[in-house]
C-alpha cells in the first residue's frame, strides 16, 4: 500500500505577504516568507513601508506633519520581481490585504497572471495582523506537510471565524483616506466616544462607548463570548503608537485564556497607521484547531 505523500511543504511553497500584515520580520523568522511593501507618500516623498519608514519614524512625523500622508499600492512589478525571486519554490501563497480596503491584491493578481498556476493570491478580507496570522496556520500547515485542498479550506474557515476588533481615537483618519466605510455615519460625532469597529471586507461599526475603559471590556467580551481556552487559539495584538494599550490587552488575553498563544504583538506600520491614526489598537484571534 503506498502511503499518500502530503504534496506541500515548508521546502517547496513559499508564502508572500504585503507590509500592511505589520510583520516586517517575516523573512528573518521563515526562510519561505518574503514581504512587499506599500508605500507611503509624505508631499512629493515616497517611502516603502517599513524598508525605507519605520512606525517610529513615521508616528514621530505624523505629529508635527502640515498635511496627512497618503499611501499606494505596490504595483505588479513589485509583486512580480518577489514572485520571480521565489521562483525555486513550487508554488507560492500571496496573502493579501482586503482588496476592499486596497488595490494591492488586484496588483498581485496581475503580477500572478504572468506566471501560469505557480501562485495563488489570497484576498484576506481582512488587515493587519490578520494576514500574517493566516500565514502562520498555513506555514504550521506546510510544516507537517499538507495539500492545496487543506490550505483552501482553512482559508474559507479562517475568513469565516477569525475575530477582528479594533478602536481608534478618532475616526477623522478613516475618513479622510475613504477607508471608513459603514462607519462613516459616526464621523464627526465622536467627542470622548470610542467606536468598536471590525473588518469585514470594510470597516464596520460594532458600537460606540465612553472611554478607553470600556473598550476594553468590549473587547474582551468580544473575545471570551466567542471561544474557549485552548492551545489551539492563536492572538495577535497591533497597536499605533500606543504600546500600553497593547500591553493591557496582552494581560487581559493571560487572564482570561491562559493557553492561548499570542502569536504576534506588533505596532501599526505607516500605511496602516496613515488611514487608522496613532492611538489605533486591533486585537485578532483565531482558534486553528483541525
Amino acid at each position: 500500500m503506498t502511503q499518500h505523500r502530503p504534496h506541500l511543504t515548508a521546502q517547496n511553497t513559499a508564502i508572500v505577504l504585503d507590509s500592511t500584515a505589520d510583520f516586517p520580520e517575516a523573512p528573518e523568522r521563515f526562510p519561505n516568507w518574503r514581504v512587499v511593501p506599500l508605500y507611503v507618500l509624505f508631499g512629493d516623498e515616497s517611502y516603502r513601508d517599513y524598508v525605507e519608514l519605520s512606525p517610529e519614524a513615521f508616528y514621530a512625523r505624523l505629529r508635527t506633519a502640515e498635511e496627512l500622508p497618503t499611501t499606494s499600492q505596490p504595483t505588479p512589478g513589485d509583486f512580480l520581481a518577489t514572485y520571480q525571486a521565489l521562483s525555486v519554490y513550487e508554488l507560492i501563497y500571496s496573502l493579501h490585504l482586503s482588496s476592499a480596503l486596497s488595490g494591492t491584491y488586484q496588483s498581485a493578481h496581475t503580477a500572478a497572471a504572468e506566471l501560469g498556476g505557480q501562485v495563488r493570491v489570497v484576498d484576506s478580507e481582512s488587515a493587519s495582523a490578520a494576514i500574517a496570522m493566516l500565514g502562520f496556520a498555513i506555514q504550521r500547515r506546510l510544516e507537517r506537510g499538507t495539500t492545496d485542498e487543506e490550505i483552501d479550506t482553512l482559508i474559507a474557515r479562517f475568513k469565516e471565524n477569525a475575530g477582528l476588533i479594533f478602536t481608534v481615537d478618532t475616526l477623522e483618519f478613516l475618513r479622510r483616506g475613504g477607508r471608513i466605510g459603514r462607519a462613516s455615519a459616526w464621523a464627526g460625532q465622536l467627542l470622548h466616544v470610542k467606536p468598536i469597529l471590525t473588518i469585514k471586507r470594510e470597516v464596520i461599526p460594532i458600537k460606540r462607548v465612553r472611554g478607553n475603559r470600556k473598550a476594553v471590556q468590549e473587547f474582551v467580551s468580544a473575545f471570551t463570548s466567542t471561544t474557549e481556552d485552548a492551545s489551539s487559539l492563536k492572538v495577535g495584538i497591533a497597536h499605533a503608537d500606543a504600546p500600553e494599550r497593547a500591553e493591557q490587552l496582552r494581560k487581559m488575553v493571560r487572564a482570561e485564556r491562559p493557553r492561548a498563544e499570542i502569536e504576534l504583538v506588533t505596532t501599526l506600520g505607516a500605511v496602516v497607521g496613515t488611514h487608522a491614526g496613532p492611538g489605533t489598537v486591533g486585537f485578532f484571534w483565531f482558534d486553528d484547531r483541525e
